[in-house]
């Protein structure tokens, strides 16, 4: 890691198939993050040990995990609701466990049926299972905050309540915490801020990451303010696709594409091949002929000073 800058995260695999009602086939996930990791994407969310009946589009989370743990120098996470999912994760092999808290309680009843109470008691259960492994045999356990900057259902969400959960989220026993726009609300002077007030309660090595959605077609200058202030983790995903099912109006990731742009057009480093890339982008389209990928440079195509040509 030592020659990137800015780690892209890509979590398509994961958040954006989950709200699409096209069923991706198993194969073709593979070839997408075989493609994914051919172009340079250091880690990919690719798939979340969550219900089949409620999620048949990640139906097949333990063979994609159990697949791309072969793909040699991949990062590999999952998103894990309970417990029983972090059982199967660790099945899998992974490297890192997202485990959903959302700073809504509103908002995290819908989504995964818990109070905050209730998903602290299963992050420390989550920690203990860990913890009885062999240390290098540990996945790295992010605590994500979602809704932090703001709910369609709740409205406002206090940032101190942000900061609170952050604290628990350590308290309990996470690696690490990051914040995630769920809802799309979020704008680049509350996210320095909140980046801000985070830092100051845990520590700036405890939150390197941000997840941002582009509903309100803020998510790339919310990309800007957070690596303004030193963040160095971004989650997207390719063609923007996918969302929250359990926050309405929430749809749209940011594009991996157009951020990679962006990075690299700033002189960042993120190790990510453009053409390749791209080569993945199309994987997805043959796969999902009736899912709209979104994306700018895609379309346009590189500049003729690109660094990335």
């Amino acid at each position: 890691m030592t020659d990137i800058d800015i780690e892209v995260s890509e979590v398509g695999p994961r958040d954006g198939l989950q709200s699409i009602s096209q069923i991706m086939p198993t194969e073709a996930k593979k070839c997408w993050i075989k493609a994914l990791a051919l172009a340079g994407v250091p880690e990919i969310e690719v798939g979340s040990f969550v219900s089949a009946r409620l999620f048949p589009q990640l139906a097949d989370t333990m063979d994609i995990a159990k697949y791309a743990r072969t793909i040699k120098g991949l990062k590999v996470a999952v998103l894990v609701p309970n417990l029983k999912g972090a059982e199967q994760a660790i099945i899998a092999g992974v490297h890192k466990l997202t485990i959903p808290i959302s700073v809504s309680e509103t908002h995290s009843l819908r989504n995964v049926n818990r109070t905050h109470v209730q998903m602290l008691d299963e992050v420390k259960s989550i920690v203990e299972l860990i913890r009885q492994l062999p240390i290098n045999e540990r996945p790295t356990i992010e605590g994500a905050l979602s809704t932090a900057f703001g709910c369609t259902i709740e409205g406002s969400v206090s940032e101190d309540r942000v900061e609170g959960l952050a604290v628990a989220l350590m308290e309990a026993g996470c690696d690490e915490v990051g914040l995630s726009d769920t809802t799309g609300y979020a704008n680049p002077v509350q996210v320095k801020r909140l980046i801000g007030k985070v830092w100051s309660a845990i520590g700036r090595e405890h939150l390197t990451g941000i997840h941002l959605h582009n509903t309100r077609g803020q998510g790339l200058a919310n990309v800007l303010a957070a690596v303004e202030v030193g963040l160095t983790t971004i989650d997207s995903s390719m063609g923007g696709i996918g969302g929250c099912p359990a926050a309405p109006g929430a749809s749209g990731n940011i594009v991996t594409e157009d951020l990679v742009f962006l990075l690299e057009a700033m002189g960042l480093k993120t190790g990510i091949d453009f053409d390749r890339l791209i080569s993945a982008r199309n994987v997805v389209a043959t796969a999902l002929p009736d899912v709209e990928l979104y994306g700018f440079t895609p379309n346009a195509g590189l500049p003729l000073s690109s660094p990335l040509t």
